[in-house]
């Protein structure tokens, strides 16, 4: 049952029912959409550099900015705080400037003004570039996931397994591998083979790399959960639950990653109020494959090796609303700290979606985010560029969103932009899921569950559709057993996720780069196509909590031919176009400080490197020294100038590279 609910322009994770969840949405009638008492102003280079002369402690904040026709706004509006959107980090500075992004600012001030008027007033100054507000972000449901009990666990467990991983709980996830057989009754065929992701075949070239970080923008995820905790990413320059900033990226303890909604280094999941959501999406993307226990993930490794990472940005906490200033920076720490991939279940409300059932639309059009949502571009903008390396696997990152779950004729934003990835759902047959948004904006599609499709399926537990929703992990306060189901774009969303990183871990594999766009691109085209299964009408039953499913009703497939993406996303035809497509590898030019040193792996950029030996060659020793530390050689630069040089493999491949050295380079040897 759907509730009339007014959001505004508020951020929602998983907009829409949870589904496979036993209550109602919930949320605050005609609740303030942004945060009064500050904004977010993007002021021009030279004015942030004064605010850098004025504010010379590297701590961000100070109560006047040093230009005069600003300050003069400052002190009508009362200002008591400035403070930089992004918290300075030493070794990326400078990429963070040349972005920009260090021009964005937070302006406190006291309660005479509302957000709206000091925004009027920063306007009319020629030294202000953007103007956000700072939106409130509120989860869409408080409900929990439906999970599965101890007894199912057993009786699951207990059955044998013929599929590609001894996960027992694989056999359930039709997402994964879809035999086709789960769900049928009499001449009524719900499950079609192969409608899944097709992981099996993808299985066979690759299960994930370990080098591949994928950053999941979530309630907190469970990290001890024993099915995630091998797959969890550690700053290894960080230590766990310190109150310090031990690496001087200017987060405290961030050792899994960072809770951005309470601001501080200490995951959290087992709030009362917390649905294990996170912990769900990060199980579909990377629970630990070939462990013996629970179920099987997209890029979760095998029984030898660990597989794709996932970092933990936190953007939901308990019964504690979010902001867009935690999303911002959440974005710009995974792009920082090695993450390629951004998964994103949330989004705003379709521009399209029904005013009755939704309250305020969201963005109708890329133009209108954009002026909209200045920061969380900018962001964005800063993660598809900067993300990965020009000389690693893949050169920027792709962000990839749920397309929002209001059954509108066009995806929500930020996912809709042409930038990034936005996914729609769909059952066991390839269908649409009754609940998913489509048409413009929709990149491709991929299972998402669909419980009121399902309605009729009833287990053990007396619950209703389950086994048509997505089977994942969950902390133990969620489910007791550490699994359970939950459905929605946002569950479609890791299903594309994982599909991605394990494309970027085959071409690890294989030594071969590519550009972010290239590999996005890669994955629209290689989708399964899935049009000749929009005909007809779809019956199913809207499930109600507590009551279950209710009145029967009808959508017509046919509205939705050519409007769920290019198709179903297909990991096993996406890691074949990989292996014939992007560049070989090369070890790269290094650019070093006089007396600063780089260290690098060149197993890294030799197929198969991990079993080589190496030999390293520099022409001109007065320029630059080599040192060989583990599977890592050092690099130091000696004297200003440069040098030919040449790293050669045991297997015969060599590589010739040039170092270059410079006076008063940074460490990575930039002026």
């Amino acid at each position: 049952m759907k509730q009339r609910i007014l959001y505004g322009l508020l951020l929602l994770l998983c907009v829409a029912q949870f589904s496979c969840v036993k209550e109602d949405i919930v949320s605050e009638q005609g609740e303030q959409p942004y945060a009064e008492g500050e904004l977010l102003v993007k002021f021009t280079s030279d004015v942030a550099d004064m605010i850098a002369e004025v504010e010379p402690t590297r701590s961000g904040k100070t109560t006047r900015s040093g230009n005069p026709s600003v300050d003069e706004v400052m002190e009508l509006i009362g200002t008591y705080d400035l403070e930089r959107v992004f918290p300075y980090d030493e070794e990326r500075e400078e990429l963070t400037r040349k972005s920009g992004l260090h021009q964005w600012y937070v302006v406190r001030f006291g309660g005479e003004y509302t957000a709206e008027q000091v925004a009027g007033q920063f306007k009319m100054l020629g030294e202000v570039q953007s103007i956000d507000f700072n939106r409130t972000i509120k989860r869409a449901s408080t409900g929990k996931a439906t999970p599965l009990s101890m007894a199912q666990l057993e009786r699951m467990s207990s059955r044998s397994t013929r599929a590609t991983m001894n996960d027992p709980l694989l056999p359930s996830q039709w997402h994964l591998v879809n035999k086709g057989n789960l769900f049928t009754e009499g001449e009524i065929v719900k499950s079609v083979k192969d409608a899944d992701v097709q992981c099996e075949k993808a299985w066979e070239r690759s299960t994930g790399d370990e080098s591949v970080i994928v950053a999941v923008l979530d309630e907190g995820v469970f990290v001890e959960h024993p099915d995630l905790k091998d797959n969890i990413w550690v700053n290894e320059d960080e230590v766990n639950r310190s109150n310090k900033d031990n690496d001087g990226n200017g987060y405290k303890g961030d050792y899994h990653g960072y809770n951005f909604a309470k601001n501080t280094g200490v995951i959290t999941w087992n709030d009362v109020y917390d649905s294990g959501h996170g912990s769900h999406v990060a199980g579909v993307i990377a629970a630990q494959n070939g462990n013996g226990i629970g179920i099987s993930s997209i890029a979760g490794g095998d029984a030898n090796h660990a597989g794709v990472k996932i970092m933990v940005c936190q953007i939901f906490s308990g019964n504690v609303g979010s902001s867009g200033i935690a999303v911002a920076r959440a974005i710009k720490y995974a792009a920082d700290n090695g993450a390629v991939v951004l998964q994103c279940s949330w989004g705003y409300v379709s521009g399209r979606a029904n005013e009755y059932d939704w309250g305020e639309a969201g963005f109708a059009s890329q133009e209108e985010w954009e002026r909209g949502a200045p920061l969380e571009k900018d962001a964005l903008d800063y993660f598809t560029h900067n993300a990965g390396s020009p000389s690693g696997v893949i050169d920027g990152g792709i962000a990839v969103f749920a397309g929002g779950n209001e059954s509108a004729p066009m995806a929500g934003y930020p996912g809709a932009s042409e930038d990034y990835v936005s996914v729609a759902a769909t059952a066991a047959d390839f269908t649409p899921a009754v609940y998913t948004n489509f048409g413009p904006g929709t990149s491709v599609s991929a299972p998402g569950g669909d419980q009121d499709y399902y309605y009729d399926y009833v287990d053990a537990e007396h619950n209703y559709g389950e086994v048509g929703c997505i089977l994942s992990t969950l902390p133990y306060n969620v489910s007791e057993s550490g699994y359970g189901y939950m459905e929605g774009t946002s569950m479609a969303c890791p299903h594309v996720s994982g599909v991605v990183a394990l494309g970027i871990s085959y071409a690890a594999q294989l030594r071969r780069h590519f550009k972010a766009t290239e590999l996005q691109e890669l994955l629209i085209k290689t989708a399964v196509p899935i049009d000749n299964y929009m005909k007809g009408i779809k019956e199913y039953r809207r499930y109600v909590a507590d009551i279950g499913p209710q009145q029967p009703m009808q959508m017509k497939l046919s509205d939705y031919k050519g409007k769920m993406g290019s198709g179903q996303v297909n990991a096993a035809a996406l890691l074949e176009a990989v292996a014939g497509a992007g560049e070989k590898m090369h070890f790269p030019n290094l650019y070093i400080g006089v007396a600063a040193q780089v260290a690098v792996a060149p197993a890294l950029y030799f197929v198969g490197g991990e079993k080589l030996s190496f030999e390293i060659t520099i022409a001109d020793g007065a320029v630059a020294s080599c040192e060989k530390q583990g599977a890592k050689f050092v690099f130091k630069g000696l004297e200003s100038g440069a040098t030919k040089a040449s790293v050669k493999a045991s297997n015969g491949e060599t590589h010739e590279f040039v170092i270059t050295v410079r006076e008063g380079a940074t460490d990575n040897g930039w002026l």
